[in-house]
Protein backbone atom coordinates (compact mmCIF):
# COMPACT_ATOMS: atom_id res chain seq x y z
CA UNK A 1 0.00 0.00 0.00
CA UNK A 2 2.85 2.48 0.86
CA UNK A 3 5.59 2.79 -1.12
CA UNK A 4 8.53 3.63 1.25
CA UNK A 5 11.28 3.58 -1.43
CA UNK A 6 9.32 6.85 -3.17
CA UNK A 7 9.01 8.49 0.52
CA UNK A 8 11.21 10.79 2.09
CA UNK A 9 8.83 12.88 4.17
CA UNK A 10 6.25 11.45 6.45
CA UNK A 11 3.31 14.20 8.20
CA UNK A 12 1.00 12.45 10.82
CA UNK A 13 -2.18 13.77 11.82
CA UNK A 14 -2.83 13.60 15.87
CA UNK A 15 -6.70 12.56 16.57
CA UNK A 16 -8.20 9.93 14.95
CA UNK A 17 -4.82 8.82 13.04
CA UNK A 18 -2.10 8.29 16.03
CA UNK A 19 -4.66 9.06 19.04
CA UNK A 20 -8.04 7.40 19.11
CA UNK A 21 -10.89 10.08 18.05
CA UNK A 22 -13.21 8.19 20.79
CA UNK A 23 -11.99 10.71 23.61
CA UNK A 24 -12.66 13.85 21.25
CA UNK A 25 -15.79 12.95 20.21
CA UNK A 26 -16.90 12.10 23.69
CA UNK A 27 -15.46 15.49 25.03
CA UNK A 28 -17.02 17.60 22.39
CA UNK A 29 -20.73 15.27 22.36
CA UNK A 30 -20.88 14.43 25.60
CA UNK A 31 -19.08 16.08 28.01
CA UNK A 32 -18.99 20.11 27.11
CA UNK A 33 -22.86 19.75 26.38
CA UNK A 34 -23.18 18.73 30.05
CA UNK A 35 -20.43 20.93 31.51
CA UNK A 36 -22.10 24.04 29.72
CA UNK A 37 -25.93 22.85 30.70
CA UNK A 38 -24.55 22.85 34.23
CA UNK A 39 -22.75 26.01 34.58
CA UNK A 40 -25.81 28.25 32.45
CA UNK A 41 -28.80 25.78 34.15
CA UNK A 42 -30.08 24.79 30.94
CA UNK A 43 -31.76 21.16 30.39
CA UNK A 44 -29.17 18.63 28.98
CA UNK A 45 -31.15 18.37 25.60
CA UNK A 46 -31.37 21.86 25.32
CA UNK A 47 -27.69 22.40 25.65
CA UNK A 48 -26.80 19.94 23.41
CA UNK A 49 -28.63 21.29 20.85
CA UNK A 50 -27.25 24.65 21.09
CA UNK A 51 -23.67 23.18 21.23
CA UNK A 52 -24.03 20.84 17.83
CA UNK A 53 -25.64 24.28 16.06
CA UNK A 54 -22.62 26.62 17.71
CA UNK A 55 -20.11 24.07 16.92
CA UNK A 56 -21.48 23.43 13.27
CA UNK A 57 -21.07 26.62 12.71
CA UNK A 58 -17.36 26.85 12.53
CA UNK A 59 -16.89 22.87 11.84
CA UNK A 60 -13.50 23.55 9.42
CA UNK A 61 -12.63 26.58 10.34
CA UNK A 62 -9.50 27.59 12.67
CA UNK A 63 -12.15 28.65 15.30
CA UNK A 64 -13.33 24.90 15.34
CA UNK A 65 -10.03 23.80 16.59
CA UNK A 66 -9.25 26.45 18.93
CA UNK A 67 -9.43 26.48 22.53
CA UNK A 68 -9.10 29.64 23.18
CA UNK A 69 -12.24 30.65 21.00
CA UNK A 70 -14.04 28.35 23.02
CA UNK A 71 -13.44 28.75 26.27
CA UNK A 72 -14.83 32.30 25.88
CA UNK A 73 -17.76 31.43 23.48
CA UNK A 74 -19.05 28.90 26.05
CA UNK A 75 -17.61 30.81 29.22
CA UNK A 76 -15.53 27.46 30.31
CA UNK A 77 -12.04 26.50 30.56
CA UNK A 78 -11.76 23.99 27.67
CA UNK A 79 -8.24 23.54 28.45
CA UNK A 80 -8.97 22.13 31.89
CA UNK A 81 -11.46 20.34 31.27
CA UNK A 82 -9.49 18.34 28.69
CA UNK A 83 -6.19 17.98 31.34
CA UNK A 84 -9.22 16.86 34.04
CA UNK A 85 -10.29 13.90 31.60
CA UNK A 86 -7.04 13.09 30.43
CA UNK A 87 -6.73 9.42 31.35
CA UNK A 88 -9.18 8.95 28.49
CA UNK A 89 -7.01 10.02 26.21
CA UNK A 90 -5.16 6.46 24.09
CA UNK A 91 -3.23 5.98 21.21
CA UNK A 92 -4.25 3.90 18.51
CA UNK A 93 -3.46 0.24 18.37
CA UNK A 94 -0.11 0.23 16.69
CA UNK A 95 0.82 3.50 16.14
CA UNK A 96 3.51 3.56 18.40
CA UNK A 97 5.30 0.82 16.76
CA UNK A 98 4.93 2.24 13.49
CA UNK A 99 6.05 5.93 14.72
CA UNK A 100 9.44 3.68 16.55
CA UNK A 101 9.68 2.02 13.10
CA UNK A 102 10.08 5.48 11.12
CA UNK A 103 12.22 7.05 14.39
CA UNK A 104 14.74 4.19 13.31
CA UNK A 105 14.65 5.10 9.19
CA UNK A 106 16.26 7.80 7.35
CA UNK A 107 12.55 9.67 6.94
CA UNK A 108 11.51 13.17 8.20
CA UNK A 109 9.02 12.89 10.71
CA UNK A 110 6.54 15.77 11.33
CA UNK A 111 3.24 15.60 13.51
CA UNK A 112 0.97 18.43 11.29
CA UNK A 113 -2.61 18.81 13.90
CA UNK A 114 -4.93 21.19 13.95
CA UNK A 115 -5.36 20.60 17.54
CA UNK A 116 -4.37 23.80 19.49
CA UNK A 117 -1.55 24.21 21.10
CA UNK A 118 -3.59 23.64 24.51
CA UNK A 119 -4.81 20.58 23.26
CA UNK A 120 -1.69 19.40 21.86
CA UNK A 121 0.16 19.51 25.28
CA UNK A 122 -2.41 17.66 27.75
CA UNK A 123 -2.09 14.80 25.03
CA UNK A 124 1.64 14.95 24.11
CA UNK A 125 1.85 15.07 28.49
CA UNK A 126 -0.99 11.81 28.25
CA UNK A 127 1.31 10.02 25.85
CA UNK A 128 4.85 10.81 25.28
CA UNK A 129 4.38 10.49 21.34
CA UNK A 130 7.03 14.03 21.01
CA UNK A 131 9.81 12.08 20.66
CA UNK A 132 9.13 10.21 17.69
CA UNK A 133 9.14 13.88 15.83
CA UNK A 134 11.27 15.90 14.12
CA UNK A 135 8.73 18.83 14.63
CA UNK A 136 5.42 19.27 15.89
CA UNK A 137 3.21 21.51 14.06
CA UNK A 138 -0.40 22.85 15.18
CA UNK A 139 -2.47 24.88 12.46
CA UNK A 140 -2.59 27.77 14.79
CA UNK A 141 1.33 28.06 14.35
CA UNK A 142 0.25 29.61 10.60
CA UNK A 143 -3.60 31.10 11.15
CA UNK A 144 -4.90 28.43 9.05
CA UNK A 145 -6.36 25.04 9.59
CA UNK A 146 -5.18 21.91 7.56
CA UNK A 147 -8.29 22.13 4.76
CA UNK A 148 -6.78 25.49 3.60
CA UNK A 149 -3.71 25.94 0.68
CA UNK A 150 -2.36 28.64 3.12
CA UNK A 151 -1.49 26.10 5.76
CA UNK A 152 0.53 23.99 3.33
CA UNK A 153 2.27 26.56 1.88
CA UNK A 154 3.92 27.99 5.24
CA UNK A 155 4.53 24.49 6.40
CA UNK A 156 6.60 24.13 3.35
CA UNK A 157 8.64 27.24 3.86
CA UNK A 158 9.20 26.38 7.77
CA UNK A 159 9.94 22.55 6.81
CA UNK A 160 10.94 21.97 3.63
CA UNK A 161 10.04 19.21 1.61
CA UNK A 162 9.61 17.79 -1.66
CA UNK A 163 5.72 17.30 -1.52
CA UNK A 164 6.10 14.32 -4.74
CA UNK A 165 8.11 12.39 -1.95
CA UNK A 166 5.70 13.25 1.06
CA UNK A 167 3.03 11.25 2.70
CA UNK A 168 0.38 12.26 4.66
CA UNK A 169 -1.44 9.89 6.66
CA UNK A 170 -5.03 12.02 8.28
CA UNK A 171 -8.50 10.59 9.23
CA UNK A 172 -9.81 13.95 7.51
CA UNK A 173 -10.74 13.56 3.88
CA UNK A 174 -10.91 17.52 3.73
CA UNK A 175 -7.75 17.59 4.59
CA UNK A 176 -6.69 14.87 2.50
CA UNK A 177 -8.26 16.46 -0.47
CA UNK A 178 -5.98 19.65 0.50
CA UNK A 179 -3.23 18.33 0.82
CA UNK A 180 -3.49 16.31 -2.50
CA UNK A 181 -4.61 19.93 -4.33
CA UNK A 182 -1.12 20.96 -2.97
CA UNK A 183 0.75 18.04 -4.42
CA UNK A 184 1.29 15.92 -1.67
CA UNK A 185 2.48 12.38 -3.32
CA UNK A 186 0.91 9.96 -1.39
CA UNK A 187 -2.09 10.04 1.06
CA UNK A 188 -3.69 7.57 3.41
CA UNK A 189 -6.59 7.73 5.31
CA UNK A 190 -7.66 5.65 8.77
CA UNK A 191 -10.70 3.06 8.37
CA UNK A 192 -11.66 3.48 12.03
CA UNK A 193 -10.55 6.77 13.80
CA UNK A 194 -13.42 5.85 17.02
CA UNK A 195 -12.66 2.87 18.44
CA UNK A 196 -16.33 2.87 19.57
CA UNK A 197 -17.90 3.37 16.40
CA UNK A 198 -17.74 0.73 12.99
CA UNK A 199 -15.40 1.25 10.41
CA UNK A 200 -16.59 3.84 7.65
CA UNK A 201 -17.93 2.34 4.54
CA UNK A 202 -16.11 4.90 2.22
CA UNK A 203 -12.96 6.61 2.19
CA UNK A 204 -12.64 7.05 -1.71
CA UNK A 205 -10.67 8.23 -3.25
CA UNK A 206 -7.58 7.56 -0.54
CA UNK A 207 -6.91 4.27 0.37
CA UNK A 208 -7.36 3.57 4.66
CA UNK A 209 -5.01 1.29 6.85
CA UNK A 210 -6.74 -0.16 9.85
CA UNK A 211 -3.45 -1.79 11.52
CA UNK A 212 -0.32 0.44 11.50
CA UNK A 213 1.44 -2.84 12.03
CA UNK A 214 0.83 -3.96 8.54
CA UNK A 215 2.79 -0.77 7.15
CA UNK A 216 5.74 -0.52 8.30
CA UNK A 217 8.15 1.06 6.91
Amino acid sequence: MIDWNAIDTVLLDMDGTLLDLRFDNWFWQQHVPEQYAKAHGLPADQAERKLHDWIGRHQGTLNWYCLDFWTSELGLNIAELKRAAADRIAIRPGAEAFLDALAASSRRVVMVTNAHRDALQVKLERTGIERYFDALVSSHDYGHAKEHQPFWRNLREAHPFDPARTLLVDDSLPVLHSGRRFGLGHLVSIRRPDSSLPERDNTRPFQAIDDFLRVLP
